[in-house]
């Protein structure tokens, strides 16, 4: 069912530029920085219209205190100055500039949300919803990096919208192939934070968890909804179980909604296994898309994930993009 009554087609900012390009672990590494032209060479060649690119935003340092905690945070900058250190346990080396760049990611995110809360840009131009290719980085805890994402925009992103605008009830999608954590846990038992992340089985992929019997802790049971998949798991399958995700989120009745849409879920990918298309995504976009102007004025935005095959990072985060720009 569609919920869109719109005039006329919905414009869509979406971050570009070399400061984001700077989030990154080098050519050899699975998360290099190409990754962001790879996605805007695509979006470029496809014509998509109603989109308004937008140049990356920096956060604070007080921006990434709102979830991170100070004696992080100063490991990062500290870390930051020489590079050559790890972050975490193996997954997350640092680099020169790690920090400046990690802000970026954070503050593309926040000018995002900024963005679609007001209905504009700094330019003035009409923005309904955003999209940040090099955002969702949500494995990061509180107190540690993990699987390559430094600071956790999502959680600075959640902490933002409750604190500058009053927003309460905000849904989280992550459909990328490894669980969410970093969002997870640390609203595990936040009943306004309804979560829902369908990925491959833990038994089979890092980090090893988002079981099915993760609901949620205390007065916050029953607002996760965590779904594995088994390895190999096509459109179908998606398909199939993305049909709980939307009667999920239509129940929650959102005031906000972000989506995580990691790449690294399409067939292709180097160090995952599921097996979805391109088309995958956009049934997740179009669902979402539609629940947003059904119950939190549009209010929705995109943020890339995780992804290591350049041409599925083009395909699926393009087809997010032209969800959000279609009028339907």
């Amino acid at each position: 069912m569609l919920y869109l009554h719109l005039e006329d087609v919905c414009q869509t900012a979406v971050f570009f530029g070399e400061e984001l390009a700077r989030y990154g672990f080098g050519s050899s590494h699975p998360l290099g920085n190409d990754r962001i032209h790879a996605f805007w060479s695509r979006l470029q060649t496809e014509k998509v219209a109603n989109v308004v690119a937008e140049s990356p935003a920096i956060a604070s340092e007080e921006d990434a205190l709102t979830f991170h905690n100070k004696e992080y945070v100063d490991l990062v900058k500290m870390a930051s100055k020489r590079g050559g250190t790890l972050l975490d346990k193996g997954d997350t080396p640092a680099f020169k500039g790690v920090f400046e760049a990690a802000l970026y990611t954070v503050g593309s995110t926040l000018a995002g949300l900024d963005f679609i809360i007001v209905g504009k840009d700094g330019a003035g131009n009409k923005i309904d919803h955003a999209f940040n290719p090099i955002g969702g980085l949500h494995h990061a805890m509180r107190d540690t990096a993990s699987g390559f994402c430094v600071f956790n925009d999502i959680g600075v992103a959640i902490m933002a919208a409750r604190r500058k605008y009053g927003i309460k009830r905000i849904a989280y999608i992550d459909i990328d192939a490894h669980h969410g954590d970093g969002v997870f846990y640390e609203f595990e038992d936040d009943p306004f934070l309804f979560f829902a992340d369908i990925h491959e089985d833990g038994r089979h992929l890092f980090p090893g968890t988002g079981y099915p019997n993760e609901t949620g802790k205390g007065v916050a049971a029953g607002t996760k909804l965590n779904i594995p998949v088994e390895p190999g798991a096509g459109d179908e399958r998606f398909t199939e179980e993305f049909a709980r995700i939307e009667e999920f989120v239509d129940n929650a009745k959102p005031e906000l909604i972000i989506l995580q849409c990691g790449a690294d879920s399409l067939a292709g990918d180097p160090i995952t296994h599921l097996q979805y298309s391109a088309k995958a995504h956009r049934h997740a976009a179009d669902v979402l898309h539609n629940l947003a102007h059904k119950h939190c004025n549009g209010r929705i935005i995109g943020l890339g994930g995780g992804g290591y095959n350049r041409d599925n990072i083009g395909a699926a985060w393009t087809e997010v993009v032209k969800s959000l720009t279609s009028d339907r």
